[in-house]
């Protein structure tokens, strides 16, 4: 059997019947991507595309809020330090003043003690001179009347006598 040429379709060119109904199906395919599918799609890449810029959007507000928040923290911050430095710096200057406070105090108390302190010793010596003036003059009119063999008996006598003695030498340990 012999073919004939025109009975052989060409393996190049399709079949007209073939190219109809590719294109009814590719027309089906079409419409039904561009009524249902494409809309949704574009709905999809919308409410992505809003997502994505309103992220961006809240991202960078929320960057300018940090960046305000740290600028006032900067402040606030700058500010306690100022602030330390100043109770500080009047910390020290209280601390000075009571130091010079309580120094004063102590000073009029050592110069008060030290007074009190000489007062009481001029008292006791003026006592203690008193005292041995008393036996001197005693232990004095007991020897010089030991020594001169006479009782010095009258009260005027001795006194006298005492009292030119320990003139005498006073000024002697003077000399």
């Amino acid at each position: 059997m012999r073919f004939l040429a025109a009975d052989t379709p060409n393996p190049i060119l399709p079949l007209w019947q073939e190219i109809v109904i590719g294109l009814i199906a590719f027309g089906v395919v079409f419409f039904v991507l561009a009524k249902y599918v494409f809309p949704r799609m574009e709905e999809t890449f919308k409410a992505r595309v809003d997502a994505i810029e309103g992220g961006i959007k809240r991202a960078e507000e929320r960057q300018r809020e940090a960046e305000a928040l740290f600028e006032q923290y900067q402040r606030q911050l700058a500010e306690a330090r100022t602030e330390a430095a100043k109770i500080r710096d009047q910390a020290r200057a209280d601390a000075n003043g009571i130091r010079e406070d309580i120094l004063g105090a102590a000073r009029e108390e050592s110069q008060r003690i030290i007074a009190a302190g000489r007062d009481q010793l001029d008292a006791q010596r003026a006592t203690i001179v008193r005292e041995l003036r008393a036996e001197i003059g005693k232990l004095s009119v007991d020897l010089a009347s030991k020594i001169v063999g006479e009782a010095l008996a009258d009260e005027a006598r001795r006194k006298g006598t005492v009292e030119r003695f320990l003139s005498e030498l006073e000024t002697a340990g003077e000399r």
